[in-house]
């Protein structure tokens, strides 16, 4: 723990900055970035998690972080609005495939042997691992079944095969897309895509109003498949700004 592990933040519940070291940015090449890790006294109950949510947080197992990088401004939270999200004709398409094909369970997030062998090959396959690192099962648990506020878990079949996985987080008003993998074989499915219009569609069904997609970074080539989802919402120098039309290239 660094000097800064002991700053007591005035939020509720109380949180602690637990680590606040540069690091390189895992979105742009040559940049550092920096995301303070804050950890909560205890659990945020859906209305402090749909707070942080508002305010551009995001979640990485218990702890919670937001980019402070001081000369950069490219991260930007985005959410869409599932009663006015409009799909286009691709993604239609891909939701009626996928719901035909795809057999969806929605439960607790678990951590086994099965979902880290896809993860592993999810990140390797898609060019997506940074080193020769690969996730064992602890480090599993650690990234995506711990948490700090209420996380459910989307797992798709294929004729029996898990072939996707989902973790999503549930807050007052809104659902937030945690981080998803999927196997690579499947990917004339596009698995990703289809996960994100079923948390749309949950959202629909449960009376939510919005879908957190994390963060997005134009000048990332890995991130501008967010904006595709219109109309969206983005955080920008403080205040959540309406995309309906879609991006230049």
């Amino acid at each position: 723990m660094n000097r800064l592990g002991r700053r007591k933040l005035a939020t509720t519940p109380p949180e602690r900055i637990v680590h606040d070291e540069p690091i390189p940015c895992p979105y742009l090449r040559g940049q550092t970035a920096c995301l303070p890790l804050r950890l909560p006294a205890r659990p945020l109950s859906a209305e402090e998690f749909a707070q942080r949510l508002e305010a551009g947080d995001r979640r990485q197992g218990v702890v919670l972080y937001r980019p402070t990088c001081p000369s950069c401004r490219a991260c930007e939270a985005i959410r869409i609005e599932a009663d006015r999200f409009a799909p286009n004709k691709t993604q239609r398409r891909i939701f009626r495939r996928g719901a035909a094909l795809l057999e969806t369970s929605i439960g607790p997030a678990t951590a086994t042997a099965e979902k880290v062998a896809l993860y592993n090959r999810h990140k390797e396959e898609r060019g997506l691992q940074m080193g020769n690192e690969r996730i064992d099962l602890i480090g599993y648990d650690q990234f995506l079944v711990d948490t700090c506020t209420d996380t459910i878990e989307l797992s798709y079949r294929h004729q029996g095969k898990l072939v996707g996985v989902a973790i999503t987080d549930r807050a007052a008003g809104a659902l937030s897309a945690v981080y998803s993998f999927y196997d690579p074989d499947y990917g004339w499915l596009s698995p990703g895509v289809y996960s994100i219009l079923t948390q749309l569609s949950l959202c629909r069904r449960w009376g939510l109003r919005y879908l957190y997609l994390g963060l997005y970074v134009g000048g990332c080539r890995a991130m501008r498949y967010k904006a595709s989802y219109l109309p969206h919402e983005r955080l920008i120098d403080g205040a959540w700004r309406r995309f309906d039309r879609p991006l230049g290239p």
